[in-house]
């Protein structure tokens, strides 16, 4: 979004079919936060998840897609490319930053994308959203910083199963074999 909106027009693309990735895509914590806190002046319930998004498939689809049963407007962190190699190592992500972010924005349900950067400090993004629900998976927090996160930054943390029978980082490992054995037959 360029320059601020018409007050009456708050954000309306924001709550249409098409994905609008322009006006969906949010790279400031700082607007972020004003726009989350909009969103909640509007009586919404602003529910945050984050991940990498790296090769989307069903389990992603059927967990975003739970998240946003769970308030009125989600709010959708994707790990950086440096943030996925950091944690996943030096081949992934092995879909570039931008079009996880626009496949994420096509997301049934998914309000606003941000960028969650190698250089944000810890919990920047929780911070500055102050969701309603922050929704994660099992291996994301431990018991005492859901406990810390509920007291200071949100009203529940939800802990979501995955929602694959396949990772992303199997289905790699299946193609990269894959790929293995097709070239060692030539």
């Amino acid at each position: 979004m360029t320059g601020n909106p018409e007050p009456g027009r708050l954000y309306s693309d924001l709550f249409q079919d098409a994905s609008h990735f322009e006006e969906r895509f949010v790279d400031d914590l700082e607007r972020l936060a004003a726009m989350s806190s909009a969103l909640k002046t509007l009586g919404l319930r602003v529910v945050l998840t984050s991940g990498s998004f790296d090769m989307i498939h069903e389990g992603h689809s059927r967990y975003l897609e739970h998240a946003r049963s769970l308030g009125g407007f989600l709010i959708v962190g994707v790990d950086s490319d440096a943030k996925v190699r950091r944690r996943k190592g030096p081949s992934r992500p092995a879909v570039p930053e931008m079009e996880r972010l626009r496949m994420v924005t096509h997301q049934r349900g998914v309000g606003i994308v941000t960028l969650k950067h190698v250089e944000h400090e810890q919990w920047a993004l929780i911070k500055a959203v102050r969701p309603g629900v922050l929704v994660a998976t099992a291996d994301t927090y431990t018991a005492e910083e859901v406990a810390r996160l509920e007291a200071e930054y949100c009203d529940r943390v939800v802990v979501l199963d995955r929602m694959s029978t396949v990772s992303t980082s199997a289905r790699l490992r299946l193609i990269h074999l894959d790929n293995a054995a097709n070239s060692s037959d030539e």
